[in-house]
């Protein structure tokens, strides 16, 4: 893994009047990674989400991106740098086909004066390059480019907004909670497309409640408690039990060694 992170939060800090959501908190995430980021409700996880993304702006702290510092101002920002997010109301429309959602916002222009003048859209490019994306993903449940996504089912629907983050996430890509409405059999397919984003080296960012999923794909675990980042830990080196402690307050870790301190 490389030493150099592709995004580095530094001491963010963000008010809502007298509350604190964010209180110096910080957070790095390294090439080809899944950083799970975990805390309890409060904890101030989609705060600190909506900043990396330019969803909202910090009242303290900075943010680079390869080591450059930027400036998000809003979430366009966020995209132009290469960042996607597939938030938990996956953002899909259900009447358009799985390729104008792949590219709804970014649709592409037929070349010459067809698109520059009459603008009129690359239809049949669109189609190949999202069923060459699917493909390139793993997801063999969809077959019919062209079908509408209010047909599909949740897990495919989650399928779609990760392959239109895929096609666009140029640097990172953030999942906040993908899993929260599925079965079990599609939230194994979700898990399975994480690790094949992995697989070809873009970064994930894992924003979830489920500790064994957590475990069965995150390569590092951030911990945030109150505001701020308790701990960053492994699943190699602590167990589910560690990470909940941590969560609630029982457990504290010193961040020099990560080594285990009980509150008892």
């Amino acid at each position: 893994m490389s030493k150099k992170p592709v995004l580095e939060a530094k001491n963010l800090v963000k008010t809502y009047g007298r509350v604190v959501a964010l209180d110096d908190s910080s957070l790095q995430l390294f090439p080809g990674e899944v950083l799970a980021v975990v805390g309890d409700n409060g904890a101030g996880k989609s705060t600190l989400i909506k900043c990396l993304t330019g969803a909202e702006v910090p009242d303290g702290g900075s943010i680079e991106i390869d080591g450059a510092p930027v400036s998000f101002k809003r979430p366009q920002d966020g995209r132009h740098a290469g960042i996607e997010t597939v938030y938990q109301t996956l953002a899909v429309s259900p009447a358009l086909d799985i390729a104008s959602n792949l590219f709804l916002g970014r649709e592409i222009r037929k070349k010459g004066p067809l698109g520059s003048i009459l603008r009129m859209l690359d239809q049949s490019g669109m189609k190949k390059m999202a069923k060459e994306e699917i493909m390139s993903l793993g997801i063999g449940t969809i077959q019919n480019i062209g079908q509408a996504v209010e047909t599909l089912s949740g897990g495919q629907r989650q399928a779609v907004a990760v392959a239109r983050a895929a096609t666009f996430g140029q640097k990172l890509i953030i999942l906040d909670e993908p899993t929260a409405a599925l079965g079990v059999r599609e939230s194994a397919q979700v898990l399975k497309l994480i690790q094949t984003l992995r697989d070809r080296g873009i970064p994930v960012i894992l924003i979830s409640h489920n500790m064994p999923q957590v475990f069965e794909v995150a390569d590092r675990i951030h911990v945030q408690r109150l505001g701020r980042r308790a701990a960053v830990v492994t699943p190699k080196t602590h167990s589910m039990s560690d990470v909940v402690g941590i969560m609630t307050g029982a457990v504290k870790v010193e961040e020099k060694n990560q080594a285990l301190t009980s509150v008892r």
